[in-house]
């Protein structure tokens, strides 16, 4: 399948990093490849989808150009559309176009989207309600996101979220979870909890869990324990090696339908976005969107 994009539609987020200077560097990355495009600025939380949504039928595919929190109300507005979505890095983590291996410089992103091959691929959906395409998680993952103060992602970008996650780690912190997966439940103590849906993290440097796959109408539960500093060097060396055995360290499951209760009650984050308390549920919902991939 392919898609002949000669009208795009570029929802921005004029309060993602750099992003005067990236919108810029879009228009003439598309003009270059002889597209047409229109940008419209999102002006509150929630304004991305409602543009998505309501893109005219001229546009061949909407391109999200922000942050992840972006990119998941343009993907959550078109599910189950046949209308394809491009992902341009605009933001501080970039996690979704990092899993999907889009460049990070505009010029690179916009030719390898415009040439890229439509897929589809599943999404989470907590609670019935909110949208995820990477991953959801408690833990260290939620300190992260807590504890990067803008300034500092302004200066370093992707580098101030791990500087954050590292001093998560050096304080041990750990909680009970109890995991009920398609009706089996599991308890641990943990560090951090992901229900993943794209394996590959940071451009493919590491994976969170076995055979992840985010086209197969399943999600990957991954639960890691750090009792000590050694533990999690341990964990970090074998995602880097893709070593998946289950053991006190690391703990693994596939499934379609996931309930998260932890004591204490604790926030939980889905694509780098901080939302409730747990508990909460998660489903799968298998191929429901259409994302522009670059060709291998």
């Amino acid at each position: 399948m392919e898609v002949l994009i000669r009208h795009a539609l570029i929802i921005a987020n004029p309060a993602s990093r750099r992003g005067q200077t990236l919108q810029q560097a879009a228009e003439d990355a598309f003009r270059h490849a002889g597209i047409q495009c229109q940008v419209r600025l999102t002006e509150r939380s929630g304004h991305a989808a409602e543009i998505a949504a309501r893109a005219e039928p001229i546009f061949d595919a909407i391109f999200s150009l922000g942050g992840d929190g972006t990119a998941m109300e343009v993907i959550g507005a078109l599910a189950g559309s046949d209308r394809p979505v491009g992902i341009l890095p605009g933001g501080t983590g970039n996690l979704i176009a990092r899993s999907l291996g889009i460049p990070a410089r505009m010029d690179g992103a916009v030719a390898s989207l415009v040439a890229g091959t439509p897929a589809r691929v599943d999404l989470g959906v907590i609670d019935g309600e909110r949208r995820f395409a990477f991953a959801a998680g408690v833990g260290i993952d939620v300190r992260m996101v807590e504890e990067t103060p803008a300034a500092l992602k302004r200066r370093l970008g992707v580098l101030a979220y791990a500087l954050a996650a590292t001093r998560a780690v050096f304080r041990r912190e750990r909680f009970h979870v109890r995991v009920t997966v398609d009706g089996e439940t599991f308890e641990r103590d943990a560090s951090s909890v992901f229900i993943a849906n794209f394996g590959a993290v940071l451009n493919d440097l590491f994976s969170l869990g076995p055979g992840i796959k985010q086209d197969d109408g399943r999600l990957d539960l991954c639960i890691f324990t750090a009792r000590s500093i050694p533990d999690a060097v341990r964990i970090v060396w074998r995602l880097l090696r893709r070593d998946f055995r289950t053991d006190h360290r690391a703990f693994y499951r596939s499934g379609t339908h996931f309930r998260i209760e932890t004591e204490p009650p604790l926030r939980y984050q889905a694509d780098g976005e901080l939302l409730g308390m747990t508990p909460f549920e998660v489903r799968t919902e298998p191929l429901a969107t259409l994302l522009l991939i670059p060709r291998s």
